[in-house]
């Protein structure tokens, strides 16, 4: 019986001995499954949960330190970001929930990205860790409302249209019948632009139209999608979220319009499907020319990131396991401080045994040029990275900090400083300070370039290029086994053997394959370009 657990717990409604939700959760060391029946109280005193840290990686994650009034709904959103959320089960008596995802690359990437950002339910820290359990095997008669909600949110992130006849508490989702959303702010510390509201509410889908303006004090917006179905997924992730740290909460709701009308392009509305609309200050409308590249500009990249650090970073991007690491900056911004012109990151707690200008200039590289980077004389756990402009710094930094680098979590966040100083002629440095400005692998000097359009989150699985017709599968996987990890998955692209997928047991993995083989010499003249991919294999 060693190393089995049993879990009993039985929830006794007063007076009688119906037992309101159950389910049944499989050992994954025994054939033995454990019953765990749980009523709204607190009668399930003999549930012991899981406070082991010891944690082996499995898609089943132990949430605990619940608030009492939470729903399944914000439960389930805590895990939407990272990938297919595939079962829940709320101990509600003990604050405690399991929430299953449909892989453990997502729940991995969700405990690495908790574990540098506290997760906060209603302003109160919660803790995630893994379960011992590999899968929630839920008796769904039981578990009813937790199922209605689940079906719900798959209804939304696969796009499909609302279920009919299923029916789901208002806290959960209700059938989107506009892709018109009202959004309020609350505890508005710092100014909320449109561009803001633009580049959150893009992640769930193409925005049209927004209109902000003031209403009894408040700052309030109307927000247009192409389809209700997205509209009810930003509802979903979004609502009660904070863009910045602990202020400038988002309250969002349907609105009864179906469709905005609007009338000029500033900075108090804009309709992105028309760029050629006068901005109504008897400024004259934007130049031809300009327009076009803006209309473009829009649908490729989205507009440029929002001015204040710390806004919400992609929070949910439908189908991408490992989206949401992205979000590591998202809800520890630096509020007040102006990225437009801030090109310069500042890196802390990197591994000063093995970090190299080079290495910082590979990584950081993938979101954008870096110009020179400085490893500190002083404090060799830290660097300076000077990117090519604001918009990069930015990117790097959401999408970067909190990942690990050389087996250490990496802290990012905008320096004060704004250029990174070389050091004077004939000054040894130990080569701790490098020039990359005139480098042949800045990804994004070419405008317009297909990089722009490729920039994903750290993710296990890696996008290859450049591949020369003599390098078989079995040498791309012998060379990124080298670089200390596991190759658990491989695939040539069926149209153009240059390029491949190629999966690594883990995002750290992949990220220190990328730091060692971007531009690898391969022979007959092809430098390998390794880059992080959205799909997986």
């Amino acid at each position: 019986m060693d190393g089995i657990v049993t879990e009993v717990a039985v929830g006794v409604k007063r007076g009688s001995d119906e037992l309101l939700s159950g389910s049944v959760l499989s050992s994954p060391n025994s054939n033995m499954t454990s019953m765990v029946v749980t009523a709204n109280g607190n009668d399930s005193k003999k549930f012991k949960g899981e406070d082991k840290m010891d944690g082996a990686p499995s898609r089943v994650l132990h949430i605990r330190k619940l608030p009492g009034e939470v729903t399944e709904t914000e439960v389930i959103a805590l895990g939407l970001p990272f990938g297919k959320v595939t079962n829940i089960l709320m101990l509600k008596g003990k604050n405690q929930a399991f929430l299953e995802l449909a892989t453990e690359e997502a729940a991995i990437t969700m405990v690495n990205y908790y574990s540098a950002v506290t997760p906060h339910l209603r302003n109160q820290p919660i803790y995630i860790q893994y379960s011992n359990h590999k899968e929630l095997k839920t008796d769904n008669t039981l578990n009813q409302r937790a199922q209605a909600v689940l079906q719900a949110v798959t209804a939304v992130q696969t796009a499909s249209t609302p279920l009919s006849g299923t029916t789901v508490s208002e806290s959960a989702v209700t059938p989107a019948q506009s892709p018109v959303l009202r959004i309020i702010i609350d505890n508005m510390y710092y100014p909320v632009t449109l561009d803001v509201l633009h580049q959150i509410f893009s992640k769930f889908g193409a925005v049209l139209k927004i209109i902000t303006f003031t209403k009894n004090n408040q700052f309030q917006a109307l927000l247009q999608y192409g389809d209700p179905v997205n509209a009810q997924q930003a509802k979903l992730a979004l609502d009660g979220q904070n863009i910045y740290n602990a202020c400038c909460t988002l309250r969002i709701d349907f609105s009864k319009l179906v469709n905005l009308n609007v009338k000029y392009n500033n900075d108090k509305s804009r309709d992105y499907t028309r760029p050629d609309l006068p901005s109504g200050d008897g400024q004259p409308a934007l130049d031809p020319a300009i327009a076009a590249a803006f209309a473009k500009e829009t649908s490729l990249l989205g507009l440029p990131v929002a001015a204040v650090p710390g806004a919400l970073s992609p929070l949910a991007i439908p189908n991408a396991a490992a989206a949401a690491a992205a979000a590591a900056a998202g809800r520890v911004g630096m509020p007040g401080v102006s990225a437009g012109g801030n090109t310069v990151l500042l890196v802390s707690n990197l591994n000063e045994e093995m970090v190299t200008p080079q290495s910082l200039f590979t990584l950081f590289g993938v979101y954008g040029d870096v110009q020179r980077v400085k490893i500190l004389y002083n404090k060799k756990d830290s660097a300076l990275i000077q990117m090519a402009d604001g918009n990069q710094s930015q990117l790097a930094m959401n999408h970067l900090n909190g990942q690990k680098m050389y087996g250490k979590i990496i802290r990012v966040t905008l320096s004060k400083h704004q250029t990174v100083q070389l050091p004077r002629e004939g000054l040894d440095d130990q080569g701790l300070t490098k020039d990359f400005g005139n480098s042949p692998l800045h990804r994004f000097k070419k405008p317009g370039s297909k990089n722009f359009q490729n920039i994903f989150p750290p993710s296990a699985t890696l996008h290859l290029s450049n591949i020369p017709p003599s390098v078989a599968e079995e040498d791309l996987r012998t060379l990124f086994a080298n670089t200390g990890g596991t190759v658990k998955a491989f695939k040539f692209f069926q149209r153009d053997h240059k390029m491949a997928l190629l999966q690594m047991a883990t995002v750290e993995e992949a990220i220190q394959a990328l730091i060692d083989l971007h531009n690898y010499n391969l022979g007959e003249n092809h430098h390998l370009r390794v880059s992080f991919s959205k799909s997986t294999i």
